[in-house]
């Protein structure tokens, strides 16, 4: 890419910003991905652009909203599970094998972190790729659960439509009447994505074991998330109130912008790479014990 002198500015000031801290605590969110082709919910502003997800509560006491959620994303699962990390997924699986990164704290549900190679994330949202049984607690695959609603609805296999956030598809005009849901194949239950819908409470044990990593760090990096939702915002809070420093590396406004002391602009799935490999030549880390270099 032909960097402008914005672009380069903001290189140099994260750059900065990251010298002399050897554990960083990372949160991730939608921005992050877009560049894998996986579309996010709200524009600059942090304001929605299209309609907000389904409710939890929607979801367990509707079942038109089950069989419209279902049928969507049966849609929807094909372009997102061929989704691949980017540079900037890449680059931070490099940095964190290199020591640098307490914790990579993720808000996407799309698995493109461990897919670039991380180890140790925290999945705050959960998991797209896994469905579980609300009443018996069985597991399964998202994979294996296509497969038995495409058996169920064959006529549904040809239908395509724009992809939408978190495996979403737009299908506005298709006959969501007719398709046929999925339930537990052993206690007849329903089935939901383990990933937490707007309106249900993120585990409680994610949320502590992040809060212990914040605490260790020495600086929290926002990348590509506007922490519009609370359940991410709460760790800028967090590390505002222990005096932990907070940089921003996202296009747009974030809820966050008056906490941090660095906000970067630039798109973190260019800038992030760009900052990182600068930084693998000759990159010291203040802790002794932590890696000299990023890999």
């Amino acid at each position: 890419m032909n960097a402008t002198p914005e672009f380069t500015e903001d290189v140099e000031a994260l750059s900065q910003w990251l010298e002399g801290r050897a554990r960083v605590f990372v949160l991730t969110g939608a921005g992050c991905s877009t560049s894998s082709g996986i579309p996010d919910y709200r524009d600059l502003d942090g304001s929605w652009k299209r309609k907000p997800p389904v409710t939890y509560q929607a979801f367990i006491g509707e079942a038109a909203t089950r069989q419209r959620y279902w049928a969507r994303s049966f849609v929807g699962w094909p372009m997102f599970s061929e989704a691949r990390p980017n540079a900037a997924h890449h680059a931070l699986a490099g940095w964190q094998r290199a020591g640098g990164v307490s914790m990579l704290l993720t808000q996407n549900v799309d698995g493109l972190h461990q897919k670039a190679g991380s180890i140790d994330v925290i999945d705050l949202h959960g998991r797209l790729d896994e469905v579980r049984c609300l009443q018996c607690d069985y597991r399964e695959a998202r994979a294996s659960v296509q497969a038995t609603m495409a058996a169920a609805n064959p006529g549904w296999t040809t239908h395509v439509a724009m992809a939408a956030p978190d495996g979403d598809a737009d299908l506005e005009h298709a006959d969501i009447a007719s398709f046929r849901i999925p339930d537990c194949p052993v206690c007849g239950g329903l089935l939901k994505p383990d990933v937490v819908f707007f309106g249900e409470n993120v585990p409680l044990p994610r949320v502590q074991a992040a809060q212990r990593a914040l605490e260790r760090s020495d600086g929290m990096l926002v990348v590509g998330s506007s922490l519009m939702v609370y359940s991410g915002y709460r760790f800028a809070r967090m590390a505002n109130a222990a005096g932990i420093e907070i940089a921003i590396a996202t296009r747009g406004a974030t809820r966050a912008d008056d906490l941090a002391s660095l906000k970067c602009h630039a798109d973190c799935t260019a800038l992030v790479p760009a900052v990182l490999g600068a930084r693998a030549g000759g990159h010291r880390a203040a802790d002794p014990g932590a890696a000299t270099s990023l890999a």
